[in-house]
Formats: structure tokens, sequence, C-alpha cells
């Protein structure tokens, strides 16, 4: 297998639009992903098929992790047939929101081997993702952070908010936390404002012009609620677990949460209600139901 600038392993919904920007940006890529489909399409894009994580990390000195859950980037890094068994990796950016604990023991793990590690959760979604504008909150070892900036660069807007493996996750978790929040409280104002009589694309319109505006009401609600999709791309299930970790590392920091408490159990409602392959813009379907009315428009 020919050696390659970066590998890219979990090439699902996000993961693909990156490792494409990373191809884009001039880089040759090797990638893995257990859907042969997913790697078939990047390979037509011009990346190299590695066959096992081991395979990826023999053929790269530098790779990226984009994967669903914590235990997942574990097994990945430091599992049977993982990361630390390649024979030539050197270097990993993990853009998975995994909570600072599992970013801490990944990064011991992978040490022990001469591998450093670096979290750098992105947020900006799948259109982020695809266009390149994602943000990306990178921690660890900062002279690795400025060997590698310029692919950072081509993923999305880098940010270095520390040299401890853990604060990228912080800070992502931070982010998401208030992104849902966000969601919750605007539906419970739609639906409220539906209900009285009120248009809901003007109700949009006039929040957007005003102190109220938020990212709920200027892209989830005009691209996903309104139109009843509820297709914006972020899982509930993924929702849950990210205001779960949060919430985890608040208790353990002595900080109170209430209102993310509250958060975390409207999202607990909604995947009970939908499920957690649900899109998490179904938080608003919930509201819906409670009150009898619909926030169309």
């Amino acid at each position: 297998m020919d050696k390659t600038d970066y590998g890219f392993i979990g090439v699902g919904r996000m993961g693909a639009h990156m490792a494409r920007n990373l191809l884009g940006g001039g880089h040759s890529l090797t990638v893995y992903d257990t859907s042969a489909e997913a790697v078939g399409e990047l390979s037509g894009a011009g990346a190299q098929a590695a066959s096992s994580v081991t395979e990826l990390a023999a053929a790269t000195e530098t790779v990226f992790l984009s994967l669903p859950t914590p235990a997942i980037v574990e097994s990945v890094a430091l599992g049977e047939g993982g990361l630390h068994e390649g024979s030539a990796v050197k270097h990993v950016f993990d853009c998975s929101t995994t909570g600072p604990h599992v970013a801490r023991t990944v990064a011991a793990g992978l040490a022990a081997h001469d591998i450093a590690y670096l979290d750098c959760p992105v947020s900006g979604g799948i259109k982020g993702a695809r266009d390149g504008t994602v943000a990306v909150m990178v921690s660890g070892a900062r002279e690795v952070y400025e060997r590698h900036r310029h692919a950072l660069a081509d993923i999305g807007k880098p940010f270095f908010v520390g040299a401890e493996p853990g604060q990228g996750q912080i800070m992502k978790l931070a982010n998401n936390l208030l992104s849902l929040a966000a969601i919750v409280l605007s539906s419970e104002v739609m639906v409220m404002g539906v209900k009285a009589g009120l248009d809901a694309s003007q109700m949009l319109d006039v929040i957007n012009s005003g102190t109220g505006r938020n990212s709920a009401t200027l892209d989830k609600f005009p691209r996903a609620v309104l139109p009843g999709t509820f297709d914006f791309g972020f899982a509930t299930g993924l929702a849950y677990k990210d205001i779960k970790l949060c919430l985890q590392e608040a208790a353990e920091l002595g900080v109170p949460m209430l209102g993310g408490s509250a958060v975390l159990q409207m999202l607990a409602v909604t995947q009970a209600r939908f499920g957690p392959d649900s899109d998490f813009t179904e938080i608003a379907r919930v509201v819906e139901e409670w009150a009898g009315t619909e926030v169309r428009g």
C-alpha cells in the first residue's frame, strides 16, 4: 500500500465531507470505514482504501477520526487491531465527540506507543462539513497542531483551545449545549405563538430581527421544522449522548447545570417518542404534540 499524507477513519455523514475536503486541498489520503459503500465513494474521488485500521495506520503518519461514540473511538485507538498497532502512525486528530474523560484515556494510551493524540471535535453540521466551514476545536501538543494547521484549515476554521487532552471536548460540549438549548426553547415559543394565532414564518422574521435570534431560529426551524421534514442531519441519540457527557463533566467540576438538565430531559423524551435515530429537530414535534399545534410555514 502506498504511503499517503493523511488517513481518515470514519467516513460517514460528517467524515466523508471532511475527507473530501482534504483531497480537495491536494493531500493524498487513505480511508477506512466499516461501510464498503462509503469507502468506495471516496476511492472514486481519489482516496486509497484500507481494509483495516492497522493497514491504514501503516500507510500514513497522521490519522483523522470521525466516529459516532466514545466506545468506538477507544476501540479503534486502543483495542485489538487498533491504531496503537500501526507501524507508521505518529499523530491522531480525533474529530469525534467523546467527552474529555475518553479523550484523556486515549491520549495516555497512545502516548505509551509514542503516538500524539489531539482531540479536535467540529461544529457546524453536515452543511459546514461539506462547505469546509466547521469550527475545529483542537487541544493537545501545540507543535503537532501547527505542523498540520494547513490540513485542518482545509476541513474548517481551526482554533487551538488548549494544550491538555480533553479541552477541545469541553469546548465542543459547551457549544452543543447552547445549540440544543436554543432549539428546545425556540420550539416552546414557536408553538406558543402559533397556537395563539401568529404566523410561524413571520415569527421567525421578527425574532431574527431582534435579540431572540439564535441558531435554531436562523437555521434549524427554516430548514427542518417549518417544512415538516425534520431532516437537519444530527441524530437525537447522538445529541443526547453529547449533553449527557456535558452534564457529567460539569458535575465533576462542581458546576450546576439546571438548564442543561432540562435540555437533557427534552432529548430523553424525544428519543423515547421518535427513537435515537430520529433527527434532533423532532424536539419541536414533541412540543407540538403536547400542545396540539403544528408549526409550519
